[in-house]
This record gives structure tokens, sequence and C-alpha cells, in this order.
């Protein structure tokens, strides 16, 4: 009698046909990994490797039933016993009853055909490319069955937002109510406002503070990446930590992100992270950050989209290759990289984002124009509003003050030249030539030398769904009762309903905006 793995839902096959998928096995379905505030707010990487330690295939036992499902499932048969043996990542179980560690297998086991449970205990990385090897000896005769690990997905921004995870303020020493520190000072957060606009734009917000150590630190899209992975019927939600290393005295991964194996990691929910510090600066470190990965939708050519992230064509400001191998070994969502080196921050969510379009793909790129900034500001202008003022929190002149001031409209001169470039990229990859243009301008202050916002980057919205868009309020001049960069925006994005979101204290004035202070879990599958 010949020796065979076959799926166990099967009673008739007799072979193996093509491979299995099995889960990375990371998530927590007994929820038995605890952190605990003094880990949120150690400083140095022993913490982060013992948190990323704790998950449902870091031991040899199938944590309860709902464990038990994210196996994937072989039957072994043989007319005598025989032995189990593994190679790659993984571990097997046989069931008898209880789910126990497979090695050896009686006769009467695999005579009847003996279920066997497969778990992954990591995802593809760039030294492994999750190949499992499951060895049956009995006898002289020996079968494998090849199995692959399910790749992470990354999500895309036309997927309904299920969850809207945001920071709350918390009860720093010394805060005062309705503050934060920012460049030196107290400024107003403006907390209430934004969360309350958010949830006016139907957002299904969960807010998480932080410690009163690090509750500052609410750039909650630059904690993790969200991605899924499916196997066999069984979706499990992934947070791809971002790789930032802070130097507080000790250099240390960013603690506040660790929020997401406290608040997060849990049933069918892991963590994952790639860990590398090489030393950079604090500039350098912002590309770390997951605000810098994007995704695209599924276009010809490629089924399951593509990751986008913002990079330094000179090699300079980059992310960490340790971290983006663990994106981009993924393989099945090919890289799309643009410039973001002009930008302080860097990150690719500052100046683009996918919207629902009426084409054939049914999407398109919304990008930042500071040229169209300009123009809208001079049609204004010659309609007689240039007495007409920006009420933002960077950017306060007129109409007219802004249109003389020389350096001004050469800094979004060079903006628009280096947005260009983005957009070549962008159009070169994915065919679009359709994108859609909203006004945003810039500023590069010559202490830095690098690129922010002087108003609200409207294009750092958060998608609620693919026809709902929750955008920062640009504080543009209001004329004849209207938002001047509001209107032309909600005119550009037809099919697509804008809410305006305040987020200047909250966001703005720290560099980012709705986006860099929200994250997802979008509908998947």
């Amino acid at each position: 009698m010949g020796l065979v793995f076959v799926p166990a839902a099967s009673a008739t096959a007799v072979a193996v046909r093509g491979d299995d998928v099995v889960l990375p096995n990371l998530d927590d379905d007994s929820g038995r990994c605890h952190v605990t505030p003094e880990q949120m707010d150690s400083v140095g990487p022993a913490v982060d490797a013992e948190l990323a330690a704790c998950h449902d295939a870091a031991d040899d036992v199938v944590n309860g039933r709902a464990d038990a499902k994210d196996l994937a499932r072989l039957t072994a048969r043989a007319s005598t016993s025989g032995r189990i043996t593994v190679e790659g990542r993984a571990r097997v179980f046989v069931r008898r009853g209880d789910w126990v560690p497979a090695t050896e297998l009686t006769a009467r086991e695999l005579r009847r055909g003996v279920e066997l449970g497969v778990e992954a205990t990591d995802v593809r990385r760039p030294d492994w490319d999750g190949r499992v090897t499951v060895t049956l000896t009995a006898g002289d005769r020996t079968v494998s069955h090849r199995l692959t690990v399910a790749p992470l997905m990354l999500q895309h921004d036309l997927q309904r937002a299920t969850t809207v995870f945001a920071a709350k303020p918390g009860a720093g020493q010394g805060r005062p109510d309705g503050w934060q520190w920012l460049d030196g000072a107290w400024e107003p957060h403006d907390w209430e406002s934004f969360s309350a606009d958010l949830e006016k734009a139907g957002a299904p917000m969960r807010y998480l503070t932080g410690t009163d150590l690090w509750w500052q630190d609410n750039w909650w899209q630059d904690f993790f990446e969200p991605a899924y992975a499916t196997a066999n019927g069984r979706t499990m939600r992934f947070a791809i930590r971002s790789a930032n290393t802070w130097d507080v005295g000790v250099r240390t991964p960013r603690p506040a992100s660790r929020a997401v194996f406290r608040d997060l990691r849990g049933p069918d929910v892991a963590v994952v992270q790639a860990m590398a510090d090489d030393g950079r600066d604090a500039v350098k470190d912002l590309r770390n950050a997951t605000g810098n990965i994007e995704s695209l939708p599924p276009y010809r050519g490629y089924p399951d989209g593509r990751l986008v992230y913002g990079s330094d064509p000179r090699s300079v400001l980059t992310p960490d290759p340790a971290f983006i191998g663990l994106l981009t070994s993924q393989n099945t969502q090919p890289p799309v990289v643009i410039d973001t080196s002009w930008l302080l921050v860097g990150h690719a969510d500052e100046t683009t984002h996918v919207v629902k379009a009426r084409n054939a793909r049914g999407w398109t790129i919304m990008v930042a124009d500071p040229r169209l900034a300009l123009s809208t500001l001079r049609n204004a202008q010659a309609a007689g509003h240039g007495d007409a003022r920006f009420t933002g929190a960077r950017l306060t002149a007129t109409i007219d003050e802004v249109l003389a001031d020389e350096r001004l409209l050469a800094d979004n001169e060079e903006a628009a030249r280096h947005i260009d470039d983005q957009i070549s990229v962008l159009a070169a990859e994915t065919g679009l030539t359709d994108l859609v243009r909203v006004p945003v301008l810039f500023t590069k202050p010559r202490e830095i030398g690098l690129f922010v916002a002087a108003t609200p980057g409207i294009p750092n919205g958060l998608s609620i769904d693919a026809h709902t868009f929750a955008a920062p309020d640009p504080h543009a001049p209001v004329v004849d009762g209207e938002d001047i960069f509001q209107s032309v925006t909600e005119r550009a994005l037809r099919g697509v309903d804008v809410h305006w979101v305040e987020d200047q204290g909250w966001a703005h004035l720290g560099g980012g905006e709705v986006h860099c202070t929200t994250n997802a879990w979008r509908e998947v599958g």
C-alpha cells in the first residue's frame, strides 16, 4: 500500500494536487500575551523582542479550538508505523483527541488515515521564502508534501474601513488640558474637533491612549501597516510594525508603537516586525515609519495590487532595507518607489492617495498640486478677492501677500517639479493619465532645507470607503462663502463625498494630517 498525503476534507483523493497553503500562526487566540505599563515605557530593544516572541506558534501547544482552526490540515496514510519530520519554519501536530506534536505515528493511526495540523511559525522574510516540507517516513518508503506560507497582503484605500484607530490625549505630567507640546511650546491640540469631524464623516472610530510618557506620539499611521493573510478559508490580520528607532539617550524601537502588541494583538490579529538599527538620525529614520507605506488596488498585470513607498534615488534618505525586505519578500505586490527625499517627513502619503474614479479600472491617484493652488489664488485675486486671508496655523497671509512672496512662489514651483517626478513614475508604472489634482501649498524652511505642507495636505486624508473621504480642512481663503481650496477639491473628486476634518493642532502643526494620525482595518476577502 502506498503512502500519500491528502487534504483532510477529501474522502477519495489518493494523491496531493499541488501545494497547500498554511497560515503564519502568529496571533494570540487565548489572550495569553500581555503587555505591562513597564514594557510600554521601557527603552532599548530587548523588550520589543520579548513582545514579538509571544504568539500562538511560539510553543508546541495548540491553544484551544480557535487556534486549531488556524492549522492547515493533512491526512497521512500508510500500512505500517511512521515518523513525521518538517523542514522550514513550521510545526506539525497530530489529532489524538487533543492536538499534540506529531513525531511517531502508529500503524493503526496510519492505516485508517491520521489527521495532521500544520502551523507556520513565521512570515515570509528575506532569509526564508515561506516553503515548508512535511515528510512521512514509514518502513522503507518516504513521501513529502510541500506547503507554502500565505503571503501578507497590504490593504488598499478603496476597501471599506471596519475600524479606524486614532490616538486620544493622555495625561502626561505637566500637560495643560487641551494642549500638547510642539516646537518648544504648549499648543492647542484640537482633538475634540478632530475626533468629532471624523465621527460625523461616518468613520468607525476606536480611540487608544498611549502611556503618560509617550501619549504625544499620536501618529497611528506610523505605528503599523495593516495587512492580512488568507489560507484554507481563514483570514488573519497582521500589523506590520514600523521599523523606527529613536534615540532617547538609548537607541530604542519607537516606544509608542508597542501599542500594537497591547491593543491590537489577539484572536486572528498578529504583529510582526523587522527591526534593524543602522544608527540613522531622526530625519532619515522618518522613512521607516509606515506612513511611508501605501498600496495600489489591483489592475491589469497586478492582480494583488502593488506596494508604494517613498525613498531617495541618491540612497541617502531611504527606508531600512530589512524593513522593506519584509514587505517585498511576500512576492505578491511588487513595489513602486517614488522620490520623497525632498520632503522633511518623507512619506508617500503626503502627496498621493488612491481614490475612486470613473474610468475603466475604477480608481486613480489624487496628487497634491502647488501650481493648481497658486492658479486658484490668482483667479480669486483677479476677481477682486486679493484681501481674502488664509486662516491656517502655518499660513495666515492674504491672497495678495502670498502671490507677492517670491520665496514662497519659488518654493512651490520647486515642490511642483518634485511632484511631477513622482507622477512620472506612477504614470509609467500604472498607465494612469487621468490623475485628480488638488490644491496644496508647500514651504521649505531654510534652516531645514526640506519641504513641509504650508496648508493642510488634502491628499493626506482618510478614505472611509470608496465613496467617502475625510480630508484635512485646508483653511484657505473664503470667497462668496466657500473655502476656495475646498471647492476645487470637491469638484475634482466627482463621485466621492468629501468631509472636512479640523486637524491643525492635532496633526498639521506636528508635520502630518488626518491620514497620519489614523489607521484602519479594512474589509478584506
